[in-house]
């Protein structure tokens, strides 16, 4: 799009708006949480928006599934859960191919210290348990296979296995403990 002079410097004007959108986030994580739960009948929107909107950020958007169950059930929020993980990897995606870009990565990987240019981004089991990696898996393994321009065929259907996964943990999951702890309250008022 942008070539030679233009293009770095709206690559530095990218890089320095998404450094101040992070930091501003990262600061202020309740924000969220006070978004979705004002949002009133456009939750669902918002949530669908936030997914992709946090996915270069070092945000997780894990807490917006379950909460998402408890107010529309499992079912729903493992599909908005879903649509917007994938929206969001691909994204993250994307973003590590316009640094492996920029950064001419291809060449400079031999570089790496300890072995690690040497990975097979590649291979499936690297893509899929890679993910799995808790906190920050997923946007890592993301942002790594676009810098190695893993085919996009691979990293959606690997990606898929991975968000599909993880949707229905999330949604499953914070719905039954919220279902449990009502229970126990009630038992708990009972005295039983």
């Amino acid at each position: 799009m942008f070539k030679g002079k233009h293009g770095k410097i709206w690559t530095v004007v990218g890089v320095l708006l998404l450094v101040v959108v992070v930091y501003l986030l990262s600061r202020h994580t309740h924000l969220i949480q006070r978004i979705l739960y004002g949002s009133g009948p456009w939750t669902l929107l918002v949530a669908f928006i936030l997914y992709p909107l946090l996915a270069p950020t070092p945000i997780t958007t894990d807490p917006i599934t379950p909460i998402l169950a408890v107010v529309y059930g499992p079912v729903i929020a493992v599909l908005i859960s879903f649509i917007g993980n994938m929206l969001g990897s691909t994204v993250e995606y994307f973003v590590g191919e316009r640094i492996g870009r920029a950064t001419n990565f291809e060449k400079t990987k031999e570089k790496i210290p300890f072995g690690l240019g040497k990975l097979q981004v590649n291979s499936v089991p690297f893509l899929i348990f890679g993910r799995m990696v808790p906190g920050y898996g997923g946007k890592v393994i993301s942002l790594i296979a676009g810098t190695n321009r893993v085919p996009l065929k691979r990293f959606w259907w690997t990606t898929a296995v991975t968000n599909f996964a993880g949707s229905v943990l999330l949604a499953y999951g914070g719905w039954g403990l919220v279902k449990a702890i009502k229970i126990s309250r009630i038992l708990h008022y009972l005295r039983i």
